[in-house]
């Protein structure tokens, strides 16, 4: 009969196998190598490329106050005194700052006016030959931008259509009209004298023999040309 008080002695431990130490081994090996190959991956890539660091970096150029940045000039851009001409970007009805003594300086500004988006609102002085719509753009677009000012022009050669009587330019008094109130140069068939531009014919200066009246127009600053007839 069995003792139940004995106690049955625990199985001597198991000896590794060989193949097992190896593996273990094998296994370390990996392990460390990883580590270190992972190591020399992010010190490269916290260095520049040679590509990047080769290229020097690219220099702003100085910006030409005559070429505005987008596709008008801005407000700030135009002052009195200042000369301007022809764009070949924005041929053919652009122009842009120069300085009057450039060879493709053709105007000067005589005057600067607020912008409106009303036709005929804004009224240049008197020699004004060219007025110029200036307007500031967003995204470097060539389109129409938001409009700032207008720069009532004079040429800077002998030419001169804004004088009045040479039919060019603003009408003004001393300009001629025709009967249908076409601006004309004096003194050719059927120009008639402008003695004076009102909002009412009862306003005409004495010598109107022929007040025109024309259809009324938001923000021009007169409904009558009266002329000499």
């Amino acid at each position: 009969m069995a003792n139940p008080y004995q106690v049955t002695p625990p199985p001597p431990p198991r000896r590794r196998s060989g193949g097992n130490v190896v593996a273990v081994i094998v296994l370390a090996v990996i392990i460390v190598g990883g580590y270190f190959a992972l190591q020399s991956v992010n010190k490269d890539d916290s260095k520049p490329s040679a590509s990047t660091s080769a290229s020097p970096s690219a220099k702003p150029t100085a910006k030409d106050p005559g070429s505005p940045e987008s596709s008008s000039d801005t407000s700030s851009a135009w002052k009195v005194g200042d000369c301007g001409g022809p764009d070949p970007a924005k041929a053919p009805d652009g122009y842009k700052r120069t300085g009057c003594s450039d060879s493709g300086a053709t105007f000067k500004a005589i005057d600067i006016k607020e912008a409106s988006i009303l036709p005929g609102a804004i009224q240049c002085p008197p020699g004004t030959d060219l007025m110029i719509d200036v307007s500031i753009s967003y995204g470097g677009g060539k389109s129409s931008g938001i409009p700032t000012n207008t720069v009532c022009g004079r040429n800077l050669s002998s030419d001169h259509p804004g004088d009045a009587g040479a039919g060019g330019g603003q009408l003004v008094k001393g300009d001629c009209v025709t009967s249908q109130a076409k601006e004309v140069a004096c003194g050719g068939s059927g120009a008639q004298k402008v003695l004076g531009l009102v909002k009412t014919k009862s306003e005409c200066p004495s010598g109107t023999t022929d007040p025109i009246e024309l259809t009324m127009a938001i923000g021009r600053p007169y409904d009558v040309i009266c002329t000499d007839g």
